[in-house]
Order: structure tokens, then C-alpha cells, then sequence
């Protein structure tokens, strides 16, 4: 399907706008001589590890252990994600180096 310039426009228009709005809204909301609620603390506390729990479940949602490979790469991607964490104490690497590790798996190893 082909847009035209004019639609480009207000699309991306739109989309710098939202960009924009998402950055600043919490700056306007909550200026800094102004007392944070708690309620927006406790969710800025909790809300990083219910997303990180919810992209495990996820990925996790449509393995079988029924089927080969049994889920053991993936199984043997949050050993080496859990051991990476622990070691290191990096969010980062843990999961990139289990991503790595995964794909390397299911690419090489359990064809």
C-alpha cells in the first residue's frame, strides 16, 4: 500500500508527538519542587521486575515438553541467565548473554 506524502506526515507527525508527550508528561505532572505521591514511587518500584516477569512468561508461553527438544534450550538459557546474574550482578549481560546463548543452541546445537 502506497501513502502519500501528506499522510506520511501526519503520520510521523503523530508519532513524534506521542514520543514527545510520553518524555515530558512526567516533568509537567511532577515538577521538581514538588512532592512525588507514593503511589507513583511504589509503582516506579515494582513496575521494572512485573515486566520483566511478564516477557518471561512470555517467551516461556509456547514451549513443549512434549516435543523435541523438551524446552531443554531454553531450560539450559535460564540456568546460564540465572548464573550470569549472580555472578556478574549485570542486567544486562544476563539477559543478552542468555539471548546469545539461546539462540546459539537453537541455531547449532538442537537443530
Amino acid at each position: 500500500m502506497n501513502y502519500s506524502t501528506l499522510q506520511l506526515f501526519i503520520f510521523f507527525g503523530m508519532v513524534i508527538l506521542g514520543t514527545i508527550l510520553t518524555r515530558a508528561l512526567p516533568f509537567l505532572l511532577f515538577p521538581e519542587h514538588k512532592e512525588i505521591p507514593k503511589y507513583i514511587k511504589y509503582l516506579a518500584d515494582i513496575l521494572p521486575f512485573t515486566i520483566i516477569g511478564m516477557l518471561v512468561v512470555y517467551c516461556l508461553k509456547d514451549i513443549s515438553f512434549t516435543q523435541s527438544p523438551y524446552s531443554i534450550p531454553e531450560a539450559i538459557s535460564i540456568v546460564v541467565i540465572v548464573v550470569l546474574h549472580i555472578w556478574k550482578k549485570n542486567t544486562l549481560l544476563s539477559i543478552g548473554g542468555g539471548a546469545l546463548f539461546y539462540m546459539v543452541l537453537v541455531q547449532y546445537v538442537f537443530l
